[in-house]
């Protein structure tokens, strides 16, 4: 059995697999339709999430990427059919902007309990070629479930939010949660960071699903978010290495 993961139920059709035993807290959701399902991002590879899935759903799956960050992409091997947004595809399939041992570093920062089959020396970062390029308003039709992709960059360049119109429901990744929203690296942009969330404010959304930590967070931290970016910019701080930056539920380190 495994019990790395933590399942849970969003409604008959959708799922949440969590690694909720490693500090990053990740989020996956398995969404199917009558046709097809999709993954949106396979976690951090600590153990295999398609047996996780396959438990679920006999549906043909593709895994689907909000952003070629190493968190969100560790279990895209264990796929034949996977999508990412245009703008990180060399990020797949040619070269992971970031080392292997700062990867790994990271994975064991914080002590936890890992799977007894896990290797941190055998560890490898996905590389693979995408078998569907993302662009900005693709529409994914599952049988009975069609899911909007929205690019929305700042986290990382190809970072895509995923929206669906007939639940309401937006799957953030990286973009909205309660944590720290990064936009400190080399790769990302506070002030598209800031544009990104504006633009998802303007969808009629009843539940927001975040890629990290609190999975039950409300629809207003949207517009607590924004206003933490607008206050920023008002103060001409929304440039990167200015720093750590303290809300009530959510901290911006540029």
């Amino acid at each position: 059995m495994n019990d790395w993961f933590t399942v849970e139920k969003i409604d008959s059709q959708t799922f949440v697999i969590s690694e909720y035993k490693h500090w990053e807290e990740t989020h996956c959701y398995l969404l199917c339709g009558q046709k097809s399902a999709v993954l949106i991002d396979t976690g951090l590879g600590i153990s295999n999430i398609k047996e996780i899935v396959d438990s679920l759903t006999i549906l043909p799956v593709m895994a689907i990427t909000t952003h070629v960050h190493w968190d969100h992409i560790g279990g895209h091997r264990y796929f034949d059919n996977i999508a990412v947004h245009e703008t990180e595809k060399d990020w797949l399939s040619v070269k992971f902007p970031i080392p292997l041992q700062v990867v790994k570093n990271n994975l064991t920062k914080v002590p936890c309990n890992f799977p007894a089959k896990f290797d941190i020396d055998a560890y490898q970062i996905f590389q693979g070629e995408p078998q569907r390029i993302l662009r900005d308003g693709d529409r994914l039709d599952l049988g009975g479930r069609k899911i909007q992709v929205i690019h929305t960059p700042g986290h990382s360049p190809g970072h895509c939010c995923f929206y669906e119109p007939g639940r309401e429901y937006l799957y953030s990744g990286d973009l909205i949660y309660k944590g720290c929203l990064y936009a400190f690296y080399p790769t990302t942009d506070p002030q598209l960071f800031y544009q990104s969330v504006k633009r998802v404010q303007k969808y009629k959304i009843t539940k927001v699903l975040p890629g990290h930590h609190d999975v039950n967070i409300p629809v207003s931290l949207i517009n607590e978010i924004e206003a933490g970016f607008a206050e920023l910019a008002r103060n001409g701080q929304l440039k990167q290495g200015n720093g750590l930056f303290e809300f009530r539920d959510f901290q911006i380190q540029i």
